[in-house]
């Protein structure tokens, strides 16, 4: 499989995924109009594009690691330097999935730090002297909030920034043109979603920060791309039907589990099911060692329960003993399990095991772009189950695909 996306094209790769026949080739193969009528064209294919997608990314970008090496040397070099990964949303949760991983390779400290709060109290999250590299990410890069923390921190001479972007026609793409302390990565025009949901978007943006932890060897980064592409094709062609049948199932609210940058995924995973079903389904996410404090009481006989399992022995130790706590005390209406090796006592009738052989040997700071396309799946087969529309699930305007204006107020 990872030799045919090596050398398919995109549409050779949904041909292929279409002609697999059930609940997402059929969808995938049905008539354009028909998909249109449905108010799935684009969401769809967003979501099963991302196998080819990962791979261009990752080539696209290796040859830029070097680059990207002197731009992390401004805090990596310096004493008492800083990174902070920040954007709105999913775009925040994207640094989420990235800043454990950074922070273990780069030996300094990473910060995941929503654009909102790099704008209400930036000395909150900033030092005032030192060196700092904010990396923005954003699917459009018009959103309010996302140009007026750049704007606002180029007057700091010691912080330099880094634009990770789909959009070269957005706002944040623009603004570090002539300036050398701002470095624009821009993806290509694929990843920038059509649908209202970020999915496309949202996994290339994370798989191009991760370049950050592996610019010494860019050969390393441009396979391990491609060995989660090839996990992502499994997904997509095994496991489809399952997740379309559990996300049909009776549930009313949802709760994912993560650990380190997994809780990232978790994070987007609920945002994901809350915007596709436009809160019809309530969802949060949490740590599993964090669900024993309170939040463990809202897991009713309705609640579906999603596990992101880590590789590591002693995150997995923890991890399958809450799962068996779960269990034993008869929490959650069913379960989905996402990892490699699943014990078989964690499965009960009415659960499903997304097994995915070959995902133990991908290190889990790799892994979260894999556990969001699972969610994307889960939170697509339900909004149809609901009788939405995947590409636009806010018919009364609630939300929109790029934030609306709002004013900008500065501190004097």
């Amino acid at each position: 499989m990872e030799r045919a996306l090596r050398t398919a094209s995109v549409d050779d790769w949904l041909r292929l995924l279409a002609s697999a026949g059930g609940d997402v080739g059929t969808l995938l193969g049905a008539p354009a109009d028909e998909q249109s009528r449905r108010g799935y064209l684009h969401t769809l294919r967003e979501i099963a594009q991302q196998p080819y997608t990962w791979i261009e990314t990752a080539r696209n970008l290796a040859p830029r690691a070097g680059e990207l090496r002197s731009v992390l040397d401004h805090v990596a070099n310096g004493r008492h330097g800083l990174l902070v990964l920040t954007g709105s949303g999913s775009s925040l949760y994207a640094g989420e999935c990235l800043a454990p991983g950074l922070q273990s390779v780069l030996g300094i400290p990473v910060q995941a730090v929503a654009s909102g709060e790099l704008l209400t109290h930036p000395h909150g999250h900033l030092p005032r002297t030192g060196p700092s590299l904010v990396v923005s990410f954003a699917r459009s890069g018009n959103s309010p909030e996302s140009e007026a923390v750049l704007e606002g921190l180029r007057a700091n001479p010691d912080c330099h920034h880094l634009v990770i972007t789909c959009n070269r026609h957005g706002r944040l793409a623009a603004r570090g043109t002539g300036d050398p302390r701002v470095t624009s990565v821009v993806l290509d025009d694929k990843t920038c979603d059509r649908s209202l949901v970020m999915t496309s978007s949202f996994t290339n943006m994370v798989l191009a920060g991760r370049l950050l932890a592996l610019t010494a060897d860019p050969g390393d980064y441009e396979e391990r791309a491609l060995r989660l592409a090839g996990l992502a094709a499994q997904v997509l062609l095994r496991h489809g039907d399952g997740l379309a049948a559990a996300a049909r199932s009776d549930f009313r609210s949802a709760v994912y589990l993560g650990s380190g940058g997994r809780y990232g995924s978790a994070r987007e995973a609920a945002l994901k099911m809350l915007e596709m079903t436009a809160g019809q389904v309530m969802t949060f996410p949490e740590t599993y060692l964090g669900l024993r404090h309170g939040p463990m009481a809202a897991l009713d006989g309705r609640a579906l329960v999603v596990c992101f399992l880590s590789s590591d022995a002693v995150a997995r130790a923890f991890e399958v003993d809450l799962v068996r706590e779960l269990k034993r005390k008869g929490l959650g209406a069913r379960t989905v399990l996402v990892g490699a090796d699943l014990p078989a006592d964690l499965v009960s009738p009415g659960d499903l095991a997304v097994d995915v052989p070959g995902l133990g040997s991908v290190a889990d700071d790799d892994v979260p772009i894999l556990d969001v396309l699972v969610g994307q799946l889960l939170a697509f087969f339900r909004c149809l189950a609901t009788r939405l529309r995947p590409d636009s699930p806010s018919d009364d305007g609630v939300i929109s695909r790029v934030v609306e204006g709002f004013a900008i107020h500065r501190r004097t």
